[in-house]
């Protein structure tokens, strides 16, 4: 029976991944939501100049206005005109309405309790394998859409190891025993054991082991016109 290959290296130790380098901190404290416009509009500029490396002096020179008065708007203190946005949208490259993103967008939450995920038909329940979604947020600030499932193997379901879609896919096993295919690799998956992967290759349980198996799916995809 084939199993999963292991991607350790000569001296590391075992049963220890070797950590990533990732860009950002899961743990980081962000600024809250602006709950007032003039915050929100300066919010956004101070951000867009930083991510364009523009200096203040820079922009100030670039729309006109002083040092002392852009300083005002990006601290939130002031209301600048409409003709002082178009000024710094056209100088920012980005759309005035850019300003207010921070102030007008609603951060959505979904909550599912046990039992009640949605069951639904996707590609997988031609072969037996049952559905559950767990949470959908329709519109989001990521660009990205992302769509949890928890599945189901029973006895009524058969292989199928040629899914193949768009995106990334994460899973999780929560019970059961499953030899997953991606690519020409096998996983031998337990309770515990997780598996991340492109989804643009073909995957999927090649055999059945132990059942009932189930475990979490997380699949995440560009949302559409993003890209």
């Amino acid at each position: 029976m084939p199993s999963g290959s292991s991607n350790r290296t000569a001296g590391e130790a075992p049963g220890r991944a070797r950590e990533p380098v990732l860009s950002q901190d899961p743990h980081a404290v962000r600024e809250p939501r602006e709950n007032n416009l003039e915050r929100a509009i300066g919010h956004a500029v101070r951000e867009r100049r930083k991510r364009l490396g523009i200096t203040s002096a820079d922009l100030a020179a670039t729309t006109g206005l002083s040092p002392g008065m852009l300083s005002k708007i990006e601290n939130g203190n002031i209301s600048p005109s409409l003709t002082t946005l178009q000024l710094l949208a056209r100088s920012l490259g980005m759309p005035i309405t850019g300003f207010f993103r921070g102030y007008e967008e609603v951060r959505n939450a979904v909550f599912v309790k046990a039992g009640e995920g949605i069951e639904l038909e996707r590609r997988g329940t031609r072969a037996g394998h049952q559905y559950n979604l767990l949470g959908h947020i329709h519109e989001n600030t990521s660009g990205v859409t992302v769509e949890p499932y928890l599945i189901t193997l029973t006895t009524d379901s058969d292989v199928f190891p040629t899914f193949q879609h768009t995106g990334m896919e994460f899973l999780y096993m929560l019970e059961g025993e499953v030899l997953y295919r991606h690519g020409d690799r096998h996983f031998h998956m337990l309770p515990g054991d997780s598996l991340f992967f492109d989804a643009d290759t073909p995957h999927g349980p090649a055999e059945l082991l132990v059942l009932p198996a189930r475990y979490l799916s997380v699949i995440a995809y560009p949302q559409s016109g993003t890209g």
